[in-house]
Order: structure tokens, then C-alpha cells, then sequence
């Protein structure tokens, strides 16, 4: 039996396998809510075979944005949306469908990769952006608003209020953002967080406000379904984010009572040098984490796009679980092939049985 086609639990929820599709940004949306982009994208990965599916970060509130395009959950529409995204998939797919809640700090108000990738400017709707300090990501990006604690307790109070429209929109788990440079993520790094109060300075402090929102969410979110968390293993830059702190917010999360630790990294610092050409390059932090707190799941992400190496990681036990993303885009069916590869069944629905690689002629010869 595979290793990566062998079941794993994340809090209550099984999967049947250890492949997740990880979130990936689709700036698609309208005022939050999804679109037909999203049905036919998150449809064809609920056939793909993945264990999960982890739908894009979601705003949790309209600040909290990374562009206009994106998702959000912070009223009914976008509620409702979702809901019914979630219906018609159940009609022919019972993959766990999760989703992603975050805030993206002072990286908000910014414009589509594909539309420039900048701050926006007054004309083009800009909004006020809100971090630990008041310190731009770039100097040509907004400069945030160092959060009061009035800041601090809206955030916290839209989080819970998010996890509970995604409840009632029917999502099997939540995952919460505290990577890649948004808003958690300031919070916990040296070189975002400048704070000279109880939430700046040694690293118990700069974890305080994202361990308060990581509680709230606890509490908000139901014990019956699977929350995970994913954050960042290193900033990639000399004075960054230590790899003690890393598994110390990782271990104080899994004592929270957070199914499964997502180690991901960067981000945070536009000069960073981050290796990501390099295959299983975030590996490392996976391992570490997974080495410091035994008892946790740990998920690994980052250029993992061949079925042995993802197999290797999970049976050498540098994780747990393997979360690919770009792989799924190139090629939606990457867990059925990767079943081929390692001789396990290929699972595909019935609607698509006859195009599976054994009835292909000469396959396998």
C-alpha cells in the first residue's frame, strides 16, 4: 500500500488519502462573491481524486482583501454563494471541501498579478490598509495604519463571524492564513512587526494577537468539523522569523486543538531570495515541525510535483501530508495519475472509467 494513498485523520475528518489541493488565489470575484470561474475550478478538483480541496484565501473582511477580485465572507451574499457551490458539488462528489480565512494586512488594496500586481491608486478604489507597524511591504505600496486595539478586536470579531458563514455554507474545514506576508504573518515576524507593546518585540509577544485570533477561531469554528492552520517556516532573510519561533506558534496551535500544521514560507519581505526552484524546497520546515511536535499532522507544500517524491516525504515522515497546487492546475487529475504511478487504483468517477490509463492499449507494456 502507498504511503500517500493510505488514510489520514485531521481532527475528526478522515481522508481517504494524504494529497490536499492547497488554496490558490483565483481574483475572480465580484464584491466577494464567487463566480462562475469558481464553480467549473473548484468542481473539477472535488473529481480529482485529492483527500481535500482548500478553496483561496477568503477574506474575512473587505479590508482584508488582497485585491478587489478576491473571495471574501463577511455577509450573506457571499454566504449564500458559497452555499450554493457547495450543493451541487455534493450531487456528484463527497471530497472534503475546506476553506481558507485570512486577512491580508498591509499587502490589502493591491491590483490581479495579471493586472499589474501593484498598490492601487485613489481612482482605481484603493482602500486603507492596517498592520502591526506602519510599514510598507514596498516603498511604492500603501503604508498601513499600525493597528489600535479597537483594530485588532474588529479582525478578531470578523474571523468568528467568517468561520461561522462558512459553517452554515456547508465547508467540511477551515484553514487558517498565517503565511505569505499577510496579516498574521506580519504580526509574527521582527522584520514586519516594529510594536514596542505587548504585541511587538520577543517572539511570546509578536505571537500574542495571532494566537488570540487563532482562538477565537477555535471557539467560532465547530469541533465536529477539521481546522488546520497554515504559516510561514522563514521569511527568507537574515533577521526573519527564527525556526525556534516557528515551531513554538506551531506547537502552541496544536495544543489550541488545530488539526493539522500547513508550513509554507516567504512572503513577508520583497527582497527575500526565496530557492523555489528548488523541488520540496519548503520541505525542510515540515520536518522540523513534525520532529519538535510528534503528535501533530503536518502538511509540506512547495514545488512537489512528482508522485515518488511526494510518496518518499510521507513515508520517511518528514510530513504527513502532501499539499500541491500548482501540479493541480497543469494537470487536474494529478492524484489519479499519481495513483497510477505508485500502483494503486485509479479512482476515477465512473462518468470517466473508460478513459482510465488501463484501458489505454498497450499501457504499462
Amino acid at each position: 500500500m502507498s504511503q500517500l494513498f493510505s488514510p489520514r485523520s485531521i481532527g475528526p475528518l478522515t481522508l481517504k488519502n494524504r494529497i490536499v489541493i492547497a488554496p490558490m488565489c483565483q481574483y475572480s470575484a465580484i464584491d466577494g462573491v464567487p463566480q462562475p470561474w469558481h464553480v467549473q475550478h473548484i468542481g473539477r478538483l472535488a473529481v480529482s481524486g485529492a483527500g481535500l480541496v482548500i478553496i483561496e484565501a477568503t477574506g474575512v473582511e473587505a479590508a482584508g482583501r488582497i485585491t478587489p477580485d478576491d473571495t471574501g465572507l463577511w455577509n450573506d451574499e457571499q454566504e449564500a454563494a458559497f452555499a450554493e457551490i457547495l450543493r451541487g458539488i455534493r450531487t456528484y462528489s463527497h471530497t472534503p471541501i475546506g476553506v481558507q480565512l485570512g486577512h491580508a494586512g498591509r499587502k490589502a488594496s493591491t491590483s490581479a498579478p495579471w493586472k499589474g500586481g501593484r498598490a492601487l491608486g485613489p481612482d482605481e478604489g484603493a482602500w486603507h490598509t492596517y498592520g502591526p507597524s506602519a510599514l510598507p511591504f514596498r516603498d511604492d505600496w500603501h503604508t498601513p495604519a499600525e493597528m489600535t486595539e479597537a483594530d485588532m478586536d474588529r479582525v478578531v470579531a470578523a474571523f468568528e463571524d467568517a468561520a461561522r458563514r462558512a459553517d452554515r455554507a456547508g465547508f467540511d474545514l477551515v484553514e487558517l492564513h498565517a503565511a505569505h506576508g499577510y496579516l498574521l504573518t506580519e504580526f509574527l515576524s521582527p522584520l514586519s512587526n516594529h510594536r514596542a507593546d505587548q504585541y511587538g518585540g520577543s517572539a511570546e509577544a509578536r505571537m500574542r494577537f495571532p494566537l488570540r485570533v487563532a482562538q477565537a477561531l477555535r471557539e467560532a469554528w465547530p469541533r465536529t468539523k477539521a481546522l488546520g492552520v497554515r504559516f510561514n517556516g522563514s521569511d527568507w532573510v537574515e533577521g526573519g522569523v527564527a525556526l525556534d519561533e516557528v515551531i513554538a506558534f506551531g506547537r502552541a496551535l496544536h495544543e489550541m486543538g488545530y488539526g493539522y500544521l500547513h508550513l509554507t514560507s516567504g512572503g513577508n519581505v520583497a527582497r527575500a531570495d526565496i530557492p523555489g526552484a528548488e523541488p520540496g524546497y519548503q520541505v525542510r520546515f515540515a520536518e522540523a515541525v513534525k520532529q519538535a511536535v510528534p503528535d501533530a499532522a503536518v502538511m509540506a507544500v512547495g514545488m512537489i510535483f512528482d508522485p515518488q517524491q511526494a510518496e518518499d516525504i510521507v513515508a520517511s515522515g518528514q510530513a504527513d501530508i502532501i499539499a500541491i497546487a500548482r501540479a493541480a492546475l497543469d494537470d487536474p487529475n494529478w492524484p489519479h495519475h499519481a495513483a497510477v504511478a505508485l500502483g494503486q487504483g485509479e479512482g476515477l468517477p465512473p462518468q470517466y472509467e473508460r478513459a482510465g490509463k488501463a484501458h489505454w492499449p498497450g499501457y504499462g507494456r
